[in-house]
């Protein structure tokens, strides 16, 4: 196996550090602010400097037992359509990509329409649908609106990979005798399994704080984003809502950092392997 060769890449110049710079700075910069006012000691005070600091907010917050509620709520959700995304994104990717029939690029697009859409296309046409089938809104329909966004990622994770993948190893798995089964279980699934974990690590995030479809299919359901967006109109409550913020930040990070991670992996040893 060759020896992986130095980086020659020029360095980058000062401008374009300090453009890259002021792109960070702009993204997260107002999550860093979000953070700071968690600490504030008094209730509807935006000032700056803090008058002090302090901590309280946190043990207020996970006292509060509508908080849990809807944080249980936007978990289950994120867990169940994470997996209905794996399976049916899993599916739609084998065959856009194992088949050739006519409309394929037609039905590809289709499928990665729905995360280009603005959300509250998506959330106003999921809502006629649903009501107009007369499907009370509930956890299952939150459920069904997310998964129509997770199904995205989840999909083009996986094509992306079986396209790096050669086909002459299914063909030879084939030709050695497994059955479709044998296959997916011995050859499939251990070259797309990062893909996997990549794609639902992103669709759980993308789901957890999903507010806008949400608000379209919840009905009478609050998950965590909607009650966040429902403590907006109480000042009073804004330390709080700044600590729930922060945790929301967090959980949606991990996942997402975790995707890169294993994503930016598997290419550097797909490349070491070439």
């Amino acid at each position: 196996m060759p020896s992986r060769s130095s980086d020659t890449r020029p360095k980058a110049s000062w401008a374009l550090t300090l453009a890259a710079l002021g792109t960070l700075l702009f993204l997260h910069v107002p999550m860093w602010i979000i953070f700071l006012y968690t600490l504030t000691p008094e209730e509807a005070t935006y000032t700056f400097p803090l008058p002090g600091f302090t901590t309280k907010w946190y043990g207020v917050a996970l006292q509060r037992p509508d908080l849990w509620r809807s944080l249980t709520l936007s978990f289950q959700v994120a867990a169940i359509a994470t997996v209905v995304a794996l399976i049916l994104g899993t599916f739609a990717a084998a065959a856009v990509y194992r088949s050739n029939f006519f409309g394929r690029e037609s039905i590809s697009f289709l499928l990665v329409l729905p995360i280009a859409l603005p959300g509250i296309v998506t959330g106003i046409a999921l809502r006629t649908a649903i009501g107009g089938l007369d499907i009370p809104f509930s956890f299952w329909t939150i459920v069904i609106g997310h998964a129509t966004f997770c199904v995205v990622v989840v999909y083009n994770n996986v094509l992306a990979r079986f396209r790096r993948t050669s086909a002459t190893m299914i063909e030879a798995s084939m030709d050695l005798g497994a059955n479709s089964f044998q296959t997916f279980r011995h050859v499939v699934l251990p070259n797309i399994a990062t893909a996997l974990l990549a794609g639902g690590m992103l669709a759980f995030a993308l789901s957890f704080d999903e507010v806008i479809v949400t608000t379209f299919t919840a009905g009478q359901q609050t998950t965590l984003p909607i009650w966040i967006f429902s403590q907006l109109s109480r000042p009073r409550d804004r330390p709080v809502t700044n600590v729930v913020a922060t945790i929301v930040i967090l959980i949606t990070f991990l996942p997402i950092f975790f995707a890169q991670k294993i994503s930016a992996e598997a290419s550097d040893t797909e490349g070491e392997t070439k």
